[in-house]
């Protein structure tokens, strides 16, 4: 039985459409200010690249800009980001909490991996109390490849974990549990795309369904 699930952050347990929109159009609205920027917020671009790395993402969305000013705007993003979470303007998905009540009630180890900055996703942690269930948090910045499978691959060895499955909305995150011998759970989310979860073990409409997967234990059994 899969004793341990690693759960992606954005897109799969944050709502992340509910801070980022904003927090982009602000990152874009600096640029403007300073001459940098003449069109509207690449919000629909961003949205398909959603899950990579910050630093590709600026690579996608700001093409002609130099790394200096890559890295201005991220660090700007970053900022909308992290304050528009600690104001209450972010959301959990929908039973995050009783799901990881009821896997952590019965034995089942909770991790989160993400593509998310270590700030970003301490922001989101610390707001909503996910610490109280989830073992650890790790960020891509642990991993120097910026490679989701290999963040996994570092989770497993780590924790030394036999047994387990990926919960997440994106490719990178199939291909993190296919890469590590893990379940694949996709995650028919906001920013979830068909033919990539067409590749995941099973696919999940709301998070509660996890309970059938990963059911109670029977007393005195672990």
């Amino acid at each position: 039985m899969t004793q341990s699930l690693i759960f992606d952050m954005d897109g799969t347990l944050f709502q992340t459409d509910k801070i980022l929109e904003a927090s982009l159009d602000d990152a874009f609205e600096r640029l403007r200010s300073e001459g940098k920027w003449d069109a509207e917020t690449p919000i629909e671009k961003y949205r398909e690249i959603m899950g990579v790395p910050l630093p590709k993402v600026w690579e996608v969305l700001l093409p002609d800009h130099s790394l200096e000013e890559r890295e201005q705007t991220d660090a700007f993003f970053l900022e909308r980001l992290i304050q528009n979470i600690r104001i209450g303007k972010g959301a959990l998905y929908p039973h995050v909490q009783g799901i990881f009540s009821h896997l952590k009630d019965n034995d089942y180890s909770i991790y989160i991996a993400s593509n998310g900055l270590i700030e970003y996703l301490n922001a989101i942690v610390d707001y909503y109390g996910l610490d109280q269930w989830a073992s650890e948090t790790f960020s891509i910045q642990h991993i120097e490849s910026l490679n989701k499978s290999d963040l996994v691959r570092h989770i497993v060895d780590k924790h030394e974990m036999t047994s387990g499955a990926v919960v997440g909305d994106r490719l990178s995150d199939i291909h993190a549990a296919k890469d590590n011998g893990l379940l694949s759970i996709g995650c028919r989310f906001d920013f979830a795309r068909e033919e990539e979860l067409a590749q995941a073990d099973v696919i999940i409409e709301d998070l509660l369904e996890l309970k059938a997967l990963f059911p109670a234990k029977k007393q005195g059994i672990k």
